[in-house]
């Protein structure tokens, strides 16, 4: 009898245990089988705790984290960051319709319902081949002097060898064959990073060479390079984070805060607009298509903020600005002067964010800066004006004050005042030169954000230091007439150029249609100063003996 219970209590012990382990089975597939069920996106689970005690008491429970991290693998999500390497480029073959649904898919989840759809293969085939022809046009194969120690801003020995082990106590991390790495090895200046290789080949005329394949290079890690640490930029109006790569390269990233057809609205002071991240990303394209090279490399990418930001971010400052909207999308406002709080937090969906990343400059300990005020500075005040508002005569002023009394610097500003009156861009207070070089270098165009804020209004007073001292480069002025050409149109150019990024589409059409618009004013200004001062007087010839392809007569 003791047998027959004792038998009769090991299967009742056996079925309970059977039936709690079945129970475990499927609580734990009951959120999956949700998700599918679901037509919406994983961030609709609520989370255990309330948005508001989420800073005191951390995260949401695991579960809720699980589901946060794991949306950039689902079906219907926005592309991942860390697959970004395998997507650069849209190439002309791609299938047509396949793609139109990829754009669409993406602009629906960036918010941008007005956007356009995209043009037939064809058109795009023959855009890209007039880009290619663009940049092998001769007025993009000029020749610079030949560079001496003096001209180059570092003085690389190839004997060198780069050891990033000696980069403090952190672990070198590479992609690949970690040999090919090895400071044992033959690794010379040309196996260095690339962000390594474009501080290299900075020199006293260009910021980067026309057709130096490092750029490309250097893009594509922006994109697609494991970022390893984040922190808030101290300074500004409005929040930055300054990011660190697995190869030890850094960028300033710029998160998204406005959609793409968002104007800035007509009763906003330009000092108090928002930056925009697809602004920074179009100036580096537009830079390098009027061929001036001053800008960092920009690329855009999207961002995952809980593993990207959030988890490896040592800045504590940041790390409480973090919250759970009532959408449950992660957000977070850091520390800034201006659109730093709840009301104006950046968040995700759920927790992707887009933005701009833009590469370093040399360390200042390396390579200082000397940093310029702005002749043409606003005064930025809601009622005073500036100087050059009010004397029309401001620039004989100028142009008899260093660095503006020789060499090219005030030719400089006249590039300047171009490239950010095409931009729309009124926020350029102060410029930087490498301190090196001295007076006789270009200028960098930092800081663009605040362009392309407005494609319905041109603002006219961009343009004052042009029409003031009716001075340009003569290569500047070919390049401007040959862009106002319908076989080089700038904003065919420029639509085709930013197809390379992979947030595409950077800018709307208006945006593209304005640039056309206003470059045709530039035009109009130079026509007037050279009727009333003759074109000798106007244009600078900096070809050193390159051949006119016009005549003055026809420019």
């Amino acid at each position: 009898m003791k047998m027959i219970l004792l038998r009769k209590f090991r299967v009742l012990i056996l079925m309970v245990f059977l039936v709690a382990c079945s129970m475990h089975i499927m609580i734990d597939l009951l959120p999956k089988l949700e998700r599918r069920s679901n037509s919406g996106c994983s961030c609709s689970h609520t989370p255990s705790e309330e948005p508001g005690d989420w800073q005191q008491q951390g995260w949401p429970n695991k579960h809720t984290l699980r589901i946060l991290q794991d949306f950039s693998n689902e079906p219907n999500s926005n592309v991942s960051s860390n697959s970004l390497e395998k997507n650069q480029f849209v190439t002309v073959n791609t299938n047509k319709n396949e793609r139109s649904r990829q754009l669409e898919h993406q602009a629906a989840q960036r918010g941008d319902p007005k956007r356009h759809s995209p043009p037939d293969v064809v058109e795009q085939g023959v855009k890209a081949l007039r880009l290619a022809a663009l940049y092998e046009h001769p007025l993009f194969k000029t020749t610079l002097p030949a560079l001496t120690d003096e001209d180059t801003l570092f003085n690389v020995n190839t004997d060198i060898r780069f050891d990033p082990k000696a980069a403090e106590d952190q672990e070198w991390h590479v992609d690949g064959d970690p040999e090919a790495f090895s400071p044992t090895g033959a690794l010379t200046a040309d196996s260095y990073p690339n962000w390594l290789r474009f501080h290299i080949g900075i020199n006293r005329y260009e910021l980067y060479s026309r057709h130096d394949p490092v750029i490309d290079a250097l893009l594509r890690d922006l994109d697609a390079q494991k970022i390893t640490s984040v922190a808030m930029k101290s300074g500004g109006t409005q929040l930055k984070l300054i990011m660190t790569f697995q190869n030890y390269g850094q960028a300033l990233f710029k998160p998204m805060k406005q959609t793409r057809d968002q104007e800035t609205p007509p009763d906003f002071f330009y000092f108090s607009d928002f930056e925009r991240h697809n602004a920074e990303i179009a100036a580096f394209h537009l830079d390098r298509i009027l061929d001036f090279r001053r800008v960092p490399p920009v690329a855009g990418r999207l961002v995952n903020m809980t593993k990207e930001i959030k988890d490896i971010t040592k800045d504590k400052k940041l790390w409480r600005t973090f919250f759970i909207s009532p959408a449950n999308n992660i957000c977070f406002y850091g520390e800034c002067s201006y659109y730093c709080s709840t009301e104006h937090a950046l968040c995700g969906k759920p927790d992707q964010i887009e933005g701009s990343l833009a590469a370093f400059l040399p360390d200042l300990a390396l390579a200082k800066r000397k940093t310029w005020r702005n002749p043409w500075r606003r005064s930025y005040h809601k009622r005073k004006k500036a100087e050059w508002e009010v004397d029309p005569d401001y620039c004989e002023e100028v142009k008899q004050t260093p660095p503006y009394d020789s060499g090219t610097r005030l030719l400089d500003i006249m590039d300047m005042t171009v490239f950010d009156f095409l931009m729309g861009n009124m926020d350029r207070h102060h410029y930087e030169t490498f301190e090196k070089f001295g007076n006789e270098t270009f200028i960098i165009h930092l800081d663009n954000g605040r362009g392309f804020g407005k494609h319905s209004h041109d603002e006219v007073s961009i343009l004052v230091p042009l029409s003031q001292c009716c001075r340009v480069k003569k290569s500047t002025h070919l390049r401007l007439q040959l862009l106002a050409k319908q076989e080089y149109l700038l904003s065919s150019m420029m639509a085709q150029s930013l197809l390379r990024d992979h947030l595409t589409p950077i800018l709307i059409q208006p945006h593209l249609d304005a640039m056309d618009r206003r470059l045709r004013q530039v035009l109009t200004v130079l026509t007037d100063c050279i009727e009333k001062e003759g074109y000798s007087n106007v244009v600078a010839d900096d070809l050193q003996g390159e051949p006119a392809h016009t005549s003055p007569r026809q420019r």
